[in-house]
């Protein structure tokens, strides 16, 4: 018997149902359910090659919450560090650079003109 184990030790996650870990199986079962709601709402109206589109686009939010990593961080952490550093935090920096020597030299010249 082999028990996997994986590198980083952090990167492990409990599978819970059908392989999948809790976060996988509810961000499913949502998308399942979002296309549900999708086709019944539109079978009648459009025609049926443009409700599987529209189920598609329905569930692709569900499946990029649920499936996405980026860096090691999910969906939700990683929208929230974009919104932090674009957002909240200024875009801009500005370096200012001080030269202590030449501002203590030229206070000593303005003392020196004062005498």
């Amino acid at each position: 018997m082999e028990i996997k184990m994986n590198k980083e030790i952090r990167d492990y996650a409990e599978t819970m149902f059908f392989g999948l870990s809790l976060r996988q199986f509810l961000f499913s079962a949502a998308g399942c359910l979002i296309s549900i709601g999708i086709f019944f709402l539109l079978r009648n109206r459009i025609g049926t090659e443009a409700v599987t589109w529209a189920c598609i686009l329905g569930v692709f939010p569900c499946g990029l919450l649920g499936f996405a990593k980026y860096n090691g961080m999910s969906a939700e952490r990683f929208l929230w560090a974009v919104i932090k550093s674009q957002v909240i935090y200024p875009k801009r920096l500005v370096f200012r650079s001080s030269n202590l020597m030449q501002e203590l030299s030229e206070g000593g010249k303005k003392d020196a003109e004062i005498n």
